[in-house]
């Protein structure tokens, strides 16, 4: 809404003071990007550790010795220990001199944390786990490296990951340059081109995912794939620090513009911004891998308690379970992106009105200029998208939450377990499509603004006036930002929820839902 109201509609630059809906933006960013992306990564932090103790609870082994129950919080805490010292390391050896060292410094801090979660993680495999082979459910002999190996899979894959989010999202790789070549044509190749780079962006996370999974599966069956998401999650803290660099930055820059700071401070807060959009990034691939394994992870528990190891996928009821659990996240993206535009719509709206109530009328045919926003003005579109984010979200939360009960007690556990899976799998793909794709416009835009293309275009190509900023190549980059916000702030981190969520609803209910559902009862009756 800020963005459409103050860019598009009025032409104004990005925070400018005049615009009443800045600072319900900065909030916003505050909210969903540390806030919101907090608790997304903490919820999977506590059910990828519930997952794994009911795991263990359900080895006849590991559930009679203390020290293996403790085994998946003490697993966590090493993570958070190893996050602090490699934070501490990272600002004592690495400084900033140039613009590119800061993606390089956040990337460093990531790095140093896998580095020393790994042999820690094997150390904690190897005193809190039988030393001879164990059994969990649907699996005898299991050694404690397979647990290290299954962990250590999981930690790695979801460094590769953000990884593979950063090269898609940063300004300095090709994907997110060639858009920016894009703009100079128009906003629709940009856009074009843009949910290509999205979709393509799905193929090596999703299958490092996969490989993950069926490792991990091979090795401890379900235990394995719940240690992955652990795995994942380990460097939590470090993951958490370098998410929340990008809105304060962000933040940052804003403020700077309100007080009509000089230029190179604006200038200054962008590199960081910029950098913030693909540690973002990076932090939203870590949530959408940990969400998946998450999600795997207590559908195996949920599977191990309605013994459903045999049960068929292809065929009847338990298809049909497959499609409508595929469904269901495109309802969810559709009703989420729904209301961003309610919301969007209601904030132009009110800035319009403040803005048309502020014009003085004409003297000597000059319009008097457009005083800056005041603090009421403020609160006006801040209770806007409050009330807007509280009401709009009734719908898609009934939907993830009642869905998983009424095919249970409808069509039974088996068509659950089948609708569990295509939920997931389709979630996954959308997340980290939806994800990318914003961070890679929000990147195009900046580096447009600040004169990218000069050295992207052929020799004596570039102009300012047609591809610097305010340039229509600039107010192409603009569109795509503005459609990609919701994408990566809004729809995308979502479906982590959906996928979490509806297993662990599943899982909750287990033991309430019935073998065979109500509508399959009849079926049978009739058949």
């Amino acid at each position: 809404g800020a963005d459409i109201a103050g860019k598009i509609g009025n032409g104004w630059n990005e925070d400018d003071p005049r615009n009443p809906a800045v600072i319900a933006d900065n909030v916003g960013d505050n909210v969903g990007d540390i806030a919101g992306m907090g608790s997304d990564l903490f919820g999977s932090f506590a059910g990828s550790i519930c997952a794994a103790l009911v795991c263990c609870a359900q080895s006849s082994d590991l559930s009679q010795s203390w020290n293996t129950m403790l085994f998946p919080l003490i697993l966590a805490a090493g993570g958070l220990i190893a996050c602090v010292v490699a934070t501490g390391g990272c600002l004592m050896i690495f400084t900033v001199k140039e613009d590119k060292d800061v993606e390089s410094l956040l990337k460093m801090q990531l790095i140093i944390s896998s580095v020393l979660c790994t042999p820690l993680l094997v150390v904690i495999c190897y005193y809190f786990l039988p030393s001879v082979g164990f059994h969990v459910k649907g699996k005898d002999g299991v050694m404690w490296w397979h647990i290290a190996v299954c962990c250590t899979l999981g930690l790695w894959s979801g460094f590769v990951i953000g990884e593979i989010a950063e090269y898609y999202t940063s300004g300095t790789y090709r994907p997110v340059q060639r858009l920016a070549v894009e703009c100079k044509t128009s906003a629709a190749t940009n856009i074009i081109q843009g949910l290509a780079l999205g979709y393509k962006s799905c193929i090596i996370p999703v299958t490092l995912v996969a490989v993950c999974v069926y490792i991990n599966f091979s090795l401890a069956r379900f235990l394995g794939i719940s240690i992955g998401a652990i795995g994942i999650l380990m460097t939590l803290a470090s993951s958490l620090t370098i998410d929340a660099f990008g809105p304060i930055t962000d933040n940052a820059g804003g403020l700077a513009e309100m007080c009509l700071m000089p230029e190179y401070v604006r200038d200054r807060t962008d590199v960081l911004d910029a950098a913030g959009n693909t540690t973002a990034a990076v932090g939203k691939g870590f949530a959408i891998s940990s969400a998946m394994l998450v999600a795997l992870g207590s559908f195996g528990a949920y599977a191990q308690t309605k013994h459903l190891f045999d049960a068929p996928m292809i065929g009847g009821f338990q298809f049909m379970g497959l499609i409508f659990g595929a469904v269901v996240p495109y309802w969810f993206f559709a009703l989420t992106m729904e209301s961003v535009g309610v919301a969007a719509g209601a904030m132009v709206d009110e800035v319009k009105r403040q803005v048309d109530d502020k014009k003085d009328e004409k003297k000597n045919g000059d319009a008097i200029e457009v005083p800056d926003a005041s603090e009421e003005d403020c609160n006006k579109c801040i209770a806007i998208a409050t009330n807007a984010s509280l009401i709009e979200m009734i719908a898609p939360g009934s939907l993830i939450v009642l869905s998983p009960l009424f095919v249970g007690y409808m069509f039974g556990a088996e068509m659950l377990a089948a609708f569990l899976l295509g939920a997931v799998v389709c979630s996954a793909t959308m997340a980290v499509s939806a994800s990318n794709t914003g961070g890679a416009w929000d990147n195009t835009k900046k580096l447009v603004k600040g004169g990218g293309l000069e050295q992207l275009l052929p020799k004596g190509e570039y102009d300012a006036k047609l591809h610097g900023k305010n340039s229509e190549a600039h107010h192409a980059a603009i569109v795509g930002d503005t459609v990609g916000d919701p994408l990566k702030d809004t729809s995308g981190p979502a479906l982590n929820i959906v996928m979490k969520l509806m297993a662990m609803v599943a899982l909750v209910f287990a033991k309430s839902i019935p073998d065979t559902g109500a509508i399959e009862q009849l079926y049978a009756k009739f058949a």
